[in-house]
């Protein structure tokens, strides 16, 4: 691939080569390869991630070099990555969600198909460097998205539980720079939980595959952030349902109403989860604890609704129990969820084992989660209208009745985290 400080490169016209009268044909869109680099008054390139002024969201404006999807007020916009897309319908969405540094983003460029011993090329989403995790900084801001030539839609998206993201919306008297919940004025620790739920509730809702992505073998952090994902996602339509509202305006009586129409046709979405485990080391990675990480995985979301479209997906007809989970025995192949756990990875350039075992599981998890059949959404939908619906997805979620009166449950009690 070529293209403009090795941003983008554009797809191979199928016409013929040579002069011709006839105007030629629109140019295919191009494939977006690494994030726009920002362009300073000299006109030196920038790389995004280095620059000092994307330390706070106020410092960017939304418009310069951005493909975000989430601006820095938590709004959803389809401008800038729509010429991306085309009306082909044949595309699978994968989303990613967990804490800082755990190595989302590595992962993402992997699924990309990233060769990062190209010369002269950036990575499709940017690394955190040692001088980022100095600065507890971190790359990510909302959703950036990127789509491969595969047609693989990939949305990146911030770190939840990050510090760096909680200092950059928290004003001095305690609250929160952004609106999160129609207006209402909260907490920045408030705000920042509630954001998390939001992107994952929003992933569930749009993907195909979500990864969730959390760090060694004790942090269960995100299973409970999932757990909660799936008892707030409810009332919302895949990106492909009539029950999308046709305007952005979505009041409570609206939420009702397709809350109702979705139950009445039985279009209840939720995308398959991929749990990943990172940075292990060999004493967590024998079968035997593998086998035991992913029991404890599937009983704890035993009554969720992730385990049920994997049971549904693999023609079970029974609900899935702790009972059938002992009577499995020590086949992992046979629980539902999917596991996936990643090696550490040595900075030496010696060619250790574990070196080794880290990127044949990266590629491992590549292969498995391209080749996997994830659920379909109700209708057929081009990447375009997957976009555009995604944007009114993202509007039901921010104006969630029931995400509203859980945040409500939270700061009346003060179980959330400080």
């Amino acid at each position: 691939m070529s293209g403009s400080g090795g941003v983008s490169a554009s797809n191979q016209s199928s016409g013929g080569g040579g002069a011709s009268s006839h105007l030629p044909p629109p140019p295919p869109p191009k494939i977006l390869l690494a994030k726009p680099s920002l362009v300073n008054a000299a006109g030196k390139l920038i790389r995004a991630a280095d620059d000092e002024s994307v330390t706070l969201r106020s410092r960017v404006p939304s418009s310069v070099g951005s493909l975000n999807l989430l601006s820095d007020s938590w709004d959803f916009h389809t401008d800038r990555f729509l010429p991306f897309l085309t009306d082909n319908t044949d595309f699978t969405v994968v989303g990613v969600i967990g804490p800082p540094g755990v190595g989302k983003s590595t992962i993402m460029n992997e699924l990309y198909g990233f060769d990062g011993t190209s010369p002269g090329m950036l990575p499709p989403f940017a690394i955190q460097s040692e001088e980022t995790r100095a600065m507890a900084k971190h790359c990510t801001v909302g959703i950036e998205p990127r789509i491969s030539a595969e047609r693989i839609i990939l949305l990146d998206t911030q770190p939840v539980f990050s510090p760096s993201v909680l200092a950059e919306i928290i004003r001095p008297d305690g609250t929160s720079t952004i609106s999160v919940l129609s207006g209402d004025s909260l907490s920045a620790e408030l705000a920042h939980e509630l954001m998390s739920i939001q992107l994952g509730v929003f992933l569930a809702s749009v993907c195909h595959i979500v990864l969730v992505v959390s760090e060694g073998v004790h942090d269960t952090n995100l299973w409970r952030l999932m757990l909660t994902v799936d008892l707030l996602k409810h009332g919302l339509p895949d990106p492909s349902s009539p029950a999308v509202p046709t305007s952005q305006t979505s009041s409570l009586s609206s939420e009702k109403e397709n809350r109702d129409k979705i139950q009445e046709a039985g279009q209840e979405y939720t995308a398959a989860q991929v749990f990943v485990h990172t940075k292990l080391r060999d004493h967590d990675l024998t079968p035997h604890n593998f086998v035991k990480i992913k029991k404890a995985l599937t009983q704890y979301f035993s009554s969720s609704s992730f385990s049920a479209a994997k049971n549904q997906n693999a023609g079970k007809d029974n609900q899935f129990s702790s009972v059938s989970l002992i009577n499995q025995g020590n086949n992992p192949d046979s629980l539902p969820l999917d596991l996936f756990l990643i090696p550490y990875k040595s900075k030496d350039d010696f060619p250790r084992v574990e070196l080794e075992s880290y990127v044949s599981a990266l590629w491992k998890l590549r292969d498995q989660v391209l080749s996997m059949s994830g659920p379909s959404f109700a209708r057929t939908v081009s990447e375009r209208d997957w976009l555009k619906n995604s944007a009114k997805i993202w509007d039901m979620v921010k104006n969630s009745s029931i995400i509203s009166e859980y945040g409500k449950t939270l700061q009346s009690s003060g179980m959330f985290r400080r």
